[in-house]
């Protein structure tokens, strides 16, 4: 494939996150593709999970009725009401197709989330950071959603940052089809991949979807790519998954698989995405009152560090 082939193909992409140092090694700027085959419970991207643009609205922004009316004089599907509050109401399901709506908005209380992009205007903004990246080993890290649901895009972007030189890593949920995820990973420095419970029925409860391909997919990545740099990724969750034993299921299951050793890292839960539920007129699916014990936390870091210290 052509770079100039490479550079015009389109993805829909719904942020890019600059200075990051938690999603791979060194400063990385992380480039979110939309759309994903899971419904964790947990998720704190509810705005990755569908593949078409979306809007959002962020009430504490609303000027008010009072001083502007510009989104509902603009409005065609009945989607806007005004509320008691002297602000205006958004019904989601009728605002599908109103995307219009967020360039009228002055004060960005109706937002998109999701817009087409190609890989030659991602990786201008990813550029530009270069010098970070040069003195700190980072680079580019393909987030979401899923990249690898999006597989033409994903390797033209992978395969194009490997033209320019630019370190690559991808965050996946492993749902994704092994030809996708096997024809991107020759660009792939750094994988990083969620296990989230070794129990199929739990983890179809919990997401929404089988463990099964998932699994098959993180052991055949194994066995094609060897030396790739892989850390798996479990977030702890309350009444899920938060117990020695399923740790000590994913940290076994890990230890067997072929190649280079792959490191290991627990996530403790948060629930710092719930507010985007709330823009999006959706309801947080986890019970918000549930919290993650510290004292458990700390048991399974003592388990995650003496697998990755071992």
């Amino acid at each position: 494939m052509s770079s100039l082939l490479d550079k015009k193909q389109t993805g829909i992409v719904f942020s890019v996150q600059k200075y990051s140092v938690h999603d791979g090694p060194g400063i990385r700027t992380l480039v979110f593709l939309k759309g994903c085959p899971l419904r964790c419970a947990w998720c704190s991207n509810p705005e990755s999970q569908n593949f078409q643009p979306e809007l959002a609205y962020n009430r504490n922004k609303c000027l008010g009725i009072d001083k502007c009316t510009r989104c509902v004089d603009h409005c065609a599907s009945g989607a806007i009401t005004f509320g008691e509050d002297e602000k205006i109401d958004l019904a989601h399901d009728l605002a599908k197709n109103e995307l219009h709506l967020a360039k009228i908005c002055p004060n960005d209380a109706i937002i998109i989330y999701g817009e087409e992009q190609t890989v030659d205007k991602v990786l201008k903004r990813v550029e530009e950071d270069e010098m970070f990246y040069a003195r700190s080993g980072g680079g580019m890290t393909l987030s979401g959603g899923e990249p690898f649901a999006q597989p033409d895009y994903a390797l033209a972007l992978l395969r194009e940052a490997r033209r320019r030189h630019i370190n690559t890593a991808v965050e996946t949920c492993g749902a994704a089809t092994w030809e996708a995820i096997e024809s991107c990973m020759p660009y792939v420095n750094t994988l990083m991949f969620d296990i989230k419970s070794m129990n199929s029925d739990k983890h179809k409860e919990f997401t929404g979807h089988s463990n099964k391909a998932i699994l098959n997919n993180l052991k055949k990545i194994r066995e094609h790519f060897p030396k790739t740099k892989i850390r798996v990724r479990t977030p702890i969750i309350p009444g899920f998954n938060d117990t020695e034993k399923d740790v000590m299921e994913i940290i076994n299951f890990v230890s067997e698989l072929p190649g280079e050793k792959c490191e290991y890292e627990a996530l403790e839960y948060h629930r710092l995405g719930q507010p985007k539920y709330d823009n999006l007129g959706r309801e947080f699916p986890l019970d918000a009152a549930k919290k993650l014990d510290d004292e458990i936390f700390a048991k399974i870091k003592i388990l995650v560090d003496k697998y990755n210290n071992f």
